[in-house]
C-alpha cells in the first residue's frame, strides 16, 4: 500500500525550510462563519460603549465576545457546551489576571503570571481539542489585562461586562441553529467523502498508467477526515428526531471508510455525488446498505460505548509543549522589558501563538507570524489617519479588520495577522489616540523579540517523549490489526464484532501517521522506529481491505440471501 522504504531510523537534527511557508491555501467552506459571528459578537458591546463614552472598558466585553470565534465546525449541541466552557474558561484567566495587576505592579511578576496563565490555556486547550483559534485569543486578553492598572473593587464589574459580553457570544453562535440545525455534521460527513473520494481517484489514476506512487499523505488526510466525521457524528443525541439524521449520515460515513480501505473498488464520482448532495438542507442521499441493524451499525454503537481518556491522561504528553510556552512566553516578556518596550505582553502573545504540534511546525508560525505582523504593522500606518477622526469610524475600522482576519486566517495565518496587527493596535487607542510612530515602533519590535525568543525557547525545550509515543502508536496499531486478523479467520464472528475491529484499525493506523509526523518535526530526538511504521501500515491497511472485501459478501441478516455491495 506504500512505496516508501523502510529505514531503521531518522536523523535527530531536522532541516527547517522556508518552503511553502507562506503559500495560500483555499479558504475554508465555512470562512464567512465565524468572520460574521465575530462582527455580530463585537459589534453591539462596542457601539453600546460608544453611545456611553466608555470605550475605555472595551478590552473586557471583547474578552467575552472573541468566544464566538470556537466551535463553528460542532453540532449545536456540543457547540453550546463547548461555547459555555470557554467563556468560563475565558473569564476565569481574565479574573487571575485582573487580581494579580491589583495587587502588584512588578512588570517582571506580571510577565511570569502570564506566562504560567499561557502555558495553562495552551495545555488545556490542546488537550480538549477546542479548536481554532486555540490559546491565543484567550492568552492575548489575559496577558493583556496583566497590564492595565486596576483596584480590586474595579474587579467584579469588569467581570460581568465580560460574561455580559459572552453571553451575547454564546447566543451569536448558536443563533443559526434553528435555520439549518444538521449543518456541522452535514459538512463534516461531506468533507469525509470529499476526502475519500480524492485518495480513490488518485490511486485510481496512478494505477491506471501503471505507475507505483505513494498515496500516504491523501490516505492519511481522506482518515482523518473520516475520524473528524465520526467525532462529529458520536457528539449527536442517540434517541429523539437527531437520532434518525445520525444513522443516515453515519452510513455516508461508513462509505468513505470503506472507499479508503478498497480505493480500488470504489467510485469517486458517486462519492462527490453524495457529498455534493448534503449541501443546504435537502435529503440525505441513500446509500442502498441493509437495514439499521447491520454490523455497520453495530460497529457504531460499540465506539459510542468507549468512554475518552481522562483530562489528566491527555494532559500528560503535552508537558513538554506547556514548559516551551511557559519559558517562552516568560523569556519573550522579559526581553522585552529589558529593551525598555511599554507593553510587555505583545512579547508574551506572539511567542505563545507560535507553539505548535513539533518544532519544524512551530517554525513555520514562527515565520509566517513576522511576516503578518511587520506587514500589519504598515497597513495601520495607513488605516491610523482614518481611525483617528472619530471614535465612531476607529471602531467601524476595528469592525472590518476583525471581519478581514477572520476571512482571511484560513487561507495562511501570516494573512490573518495582516489584519489582526492593525486591529490590535487600534483596541489599544479605545483609550485615547497614541503616537502612531511609537506603536508602530513598539509592535515591530515585539514581535521579532518574541519570535526568536520563543523559538529559542522551542529549541532548548526537547520532546523527548515523541519517540516513545511513536512506538505505543506502534505497538497499538499491531494490536488493533491482530485483532482484525483473528475475527477475519473466523467463519462467523460476534454481530459488530468485525465491523468494530475494522473501525479501532482505522483509529490505530489514523493515531498512527499523525503520531509520526509530530515526532518527525522535532529536533534532537532520538531516532524514530521508521521501519515499523511502515510495515505497520501497509500490513494494517492490506487488513484493513480484507475487512471490506469479507462484509462486502457477508449475508444481509434482513433479507436472507442479498449481498451488499461494496462499491460505495
Amino acid at each position: 500500500m506504500s512505496s516508501a522504504t523502510p529505514t531503521s531510523g531518522t536523523s535527530p537534527v531536522r532541516r527547517l525550510s522556508l518552503t511553502g511557508v507562506l503559500r495560500l491555501r483555499r479558504p475554508s467552506e465555512i470562512w464567512f462563519k465565524p468572520a460574521l459571528s465575530s462582527v455580530a459578537a463585537v459589534a453591539p458591546p462596542n457601539l453600546l460603549l460608544l453611545a456611553l463614552g466608555r470605550l475605555d472598558l472595551a478590552m473586557y466585553t471583547m474578552a467575552g465576545s472573541l468566544c464566538a470565534l470556537y466551535a463553528h465546525n460542532r453540532p449545536y449541541a456540543a457547540r453550546a457546551r463547548t461555547l459555555a466552557w470557554v467563556v468560563l474558561g475565558m473569564i476565569g484567566g481574565l479574573a487571575v489576571a485582573l487580581v494579580t495587576a491589583s495587587l502588584t505592579r512588578d512588570a517582571v511578576v506580571l510577565v511570569t503570571v502570564g506566562a504560567l496563565l499561557a502555558a495553562v490555556q495552551k495545555a488545556l486547550c490542546d488537550a480538549t481539542r477546542v479548536g481554532p483559534p486555540g490559546n491565543v485569543v484567550l492568552t492575548f486578553i489575559s496577558s493583556a489585562a496583566l497590564f492595565v492598572p486596576q483596584s480590586l473593587g474595579q474587579i467584579p464589574g469588569h467581570l460581568a461586562l465580560a460574561a455580559a459580553a459572552g453571553v451575547w457570544a454564546w447566543l451569536v453562535g448558536m443563533a443559526p441553529a434553528p435555520v439549518r440545525p444538521h449543518g456541522p455534521e452535514r459538512r463534516a460527513t461531506a468533507q469525509a467523502l470529499n476526502a475519500a473520494a480524492a485518495y480513490a481517484a488518485a490511486y485510481a489514476a496512478a494505477h491506471g498508467t501503471g505507475a507505483d506512487e505513494d498515496h500516504a499523505p491523501a490516505r492519511a488526510a481522506g482518515y482523518a477526515a473520516v475520524q473528524a466525521a465520526w467525532q462529529t457524528l458520536l457528539a449527536l443525541p442517540t434517541t429523539g428526531a437527531r437520532a434518525a439524521t445520525r444513522h443516515a449520515l453515519e452510513r455516508l460515513v461508513v462509505r468513505a471508510e470503506v472507499a479508503l480501505a478498497a480505493p480500488a473498488d470504489t467510485d469517486p464520482e458517486r462519492l462527490r455525488a453524495w457529498a455534493h448532495a448534503l449541501r443546504g438542507a435537502g435529503r440525505i442521499p441513500r446509500t442502498g446498505d441493509i437495514p439499521a441493524d447491520t454490523d455497520e451499525l453495530l460497529g457504531v454503537d460499540a465506539e459510542l460505548a468507549a468512554r475518552p481518556a481522562p483530562l489528566w491522561r491527555r494532559l500528560g504528553p503535552l508537558a513538554p509543549i506547556a514548559a516551551r510556552t511557559a519559558l517562552g512566553c516568560a523569556l519573550a516578556g522579559y526581553a522585552s522589558l529589558a529593551l525598555g518596550i511599554g507593553r510587555p505582553y505583545w512579547a508574551l502573545v506572539t511567542a505563545a501563538a507560535l507553539y505548535q504540534a513539533n518544532l519544524t511546525l512551530t517554525w513555520s508560525r514562527a515565520v509566517q507570524r513576522v511576516v503578518g505582523n511587520l506587514a500589519g504593522v504598515l497597513l495601520f500606518a495607513a488605516i491610523a489617519p482614518l481611525a483617528h477622526l472619530g471614535q465612531a469610524l476607529l471602531v467601524l475600522c476595528c469592525l472590518a479588520l476583525n471581519f478581514g482576519a477572520e476571512a482571511l486566517i484560513t487561507r495562511n495565518y501570516w494573512l490573518g495577522s495582516v489584519c489582526v496587527t492593525p486591529m490590535a493596535l487600534l483596541v489599544t487607542e479605545f483609550a485615547g489616540y497614541q503616537a502612531t510612530g511609537d506603536l508602530m515602533t513598539e509592535r515591530a519590535v515585539d514581535t521579532v523579540v518574541g519570535a526568536l525568543v520563543g523559538f529559542l525557547a522551542a529549541v532548548v525545550v526537547t520532546n523527548r517523549r515523541a519517540g516513545n509515543r511513536v512506538e505505543q502508536a506502534v505497538t497499538a496499531a499491531d494490536r488493533a490489526r491482530e485483532r482484525a486478523a483473528r475475527l477475519l479467520a473466523e467463519p462467523a464472528p460476534a454481530p459488530g464484532a468485525l465491523e468494530s475491529a475494522r473501525r479501532g484499525l482505522a483509529v490505530a493506523l489514523t493515531d498512527l501517521r499523525a503520531t509520526a509526523d509530530g515526532a518527525a518535526g522535532e529536533w534532537w530526538g532520538r531516532a524514530l522506529p521508521q521501519e515499523r511504521v511502515v510495515l505497520a501500515e501497509r500490513s494494517g491497511h492490506r487488513t484493513l481491505a480484507e475487512a471490506v472485501r469479507r462484509q462486502a459478501v457477508r449475508p444481509d441478516r434482513g433479507a436472507g440471501t442479498r449481498t451488499e455491495d461494496v462499491r460505495p
